[in-house]
């Protein structure tokens, strides 16, 4: 019988994982009653994607603002300039709160119109209006609010954000500028901590330049246990998201150890070579929100071997548009699969394989398993994609 599916995403349901939990027995256990009770086989190159949040509480890597505001002290010695951080309570806030318990004087630089990952602090077309150049123009906490008033961040949530950061400290300990430009921050302290994700390194770069004596970001911070909390030696604070009031899950550690005996494990009980990785946000961006959702350092902390690099495709939509264009469906058919058998023993035409996606496969794998699993209610942390090794010609 002729194949009539490609790839498929199935989200899996899990148990409710606790600190401490077997995470590696609780993944291939979770697979294996699925198969059972829904039916359907492993195949060679399969994918497994178990969330960052399933290995982090296992591990149970948490961290408290407290266990913050002791790593701030114990790195930084007079008032910081904080630069460029994002706009988000599940991602940002409580590492602020930390931040403010220090006791230290906080100079805050927020990116505008928005943060890097598209969160607006104001309206861009009134930006326009009134003339500002967000290239060259630093703005007061007085100067924004006197030309936007109340503005309103995120349009789902409906938080005034400037509102929401100033209020974590007690007055005369935060004064608020709006600049892209991260040597303005020198004119207020010499030690900067960095708050951006993606452009952290640049950032870091900038400010040792001109002169910042010292100069760390949100990775270098909870690179080590404090007083017996998680940490995280490769990412810090990066990637950690609200638990509670007063208390952050860190981004899991050791990942691709998890991986690698998941996949080991897997092989041992069905005999067949998946592929396994851990994923966190994914790298797409909301129309509406106009948000790029990646706010993790990466969308996979850990994979094996066979997620790495890049997808080699061609686009059947060109072929059947130009070079194939004037045979008939058979024809086209046979073709096409000549070329499919063709491209697979080296790299695809750049004709060819114009239009493909040229980006990691972790990246894209990452995205899908992101969006089959959700991040509310579903309970379904590990998601089985079958099929996308395949192509045209697969049976």
């Amino acid at each position: 019988m002729v194949r009539t599916v490609g790839t498929t995403a199935r989200g899996l349901r899990a148990p409710i994982v606790k600190k401490g939990d077997d995470i590696v027995n609780i993944v291939v256990d979770s697979v294996l009653k699925s198969m059972d009770a829904e039916k359907y086989q492993l195949h060679d190159k399969d994918i497994i994607g178990i969330t960052e949040s399933l290995v982090a509480r296992a591990q149970g890597n948490y961290a408290s603002v407290h266990n913050i505001a002791t790593d701030i002290n114990n790195k930084f010695q007079g008032d910081i300039a904080l630069i460029f951080p994002i706009l988000s309570r599940n991602r940002f806030l409580s590492i602020l709160k930390g931040i403010a318990l220090s006791g230290k004087k906080v100079f805050l630089f927020l990116n505008y119109p928005s943060d890097e990952l598209g969160n607006h602090l104001m309206d861009i077309d009134v930006m326009d209006e009134k003339g500002i150049n967000p290239y060259t123009d630093t703005l007061t906490e007085a100067e924004y609010r006197k030309l936007f008033g109340e503005y309103v961040s995120h349009p789902f949530t409906g938080i005034d954000y400037v509102h929401l950061y100033k209020n974590l400290f007690t007055p005369g300990k935060v004064e608020i500028y709006f600049t892209n430009d991260p040597k303005v921050a020198l004119r207020y302290s010499q030690e900067c901590l960095v708050g951006n994700v993606h452009e952290r390194k640049r950032t870091k770069k900038i400010l040792l330049k001109h002169g910042a004596k010292k100069v760390l970001s949100l990775d270098d911070l909870l690179t080590e246990s404090i007083d017996g909390s998680g940490y995280n030696p490769e990412y810090g604070l990066l990637g950690s998201n609200l638990a509670n009031d007063t208390e952050i899950k860190l981004f899991p550690r050791n990942c691709q150890e998890t991986v690698l005996e998941i996949q080991r494990l897997l092989k041992l009980k069905t005999g067949k070579n998946i592929e396994v990785l851990v994923y966190g946000d994914g790298a797409f961006k909301d129309p509406v929100g106009k948000i790029w959702e990646l706010a993790d350092p990466v969308v996979s902390p850990g994979f094996t071997a066979g997620l790495a690099g890049t997808p080699n495709e061609i686009k059947l939509k060109y072929l059947a548009d130009n070079e194939l264009n004037n045979l008939n469906r058979n024809e086209m058919t046979e073709a096409m699969a000549k070329k499919i058998k063709e491209k697979s023993s080296h790299q695809a035409d750049k004709h060819e394989s114009l239009g493909t996606t040229p980006r990691q496969i972790t990246d894209l794998v990452g995205s899908l398993c992101d969006l089959t699993s959700g991040s509310g209610d579903k309970g379904t942390p590990i998601v089985l994609i079958q099929g996308y090794f395949d192509n045209y010609i697969s049976e």
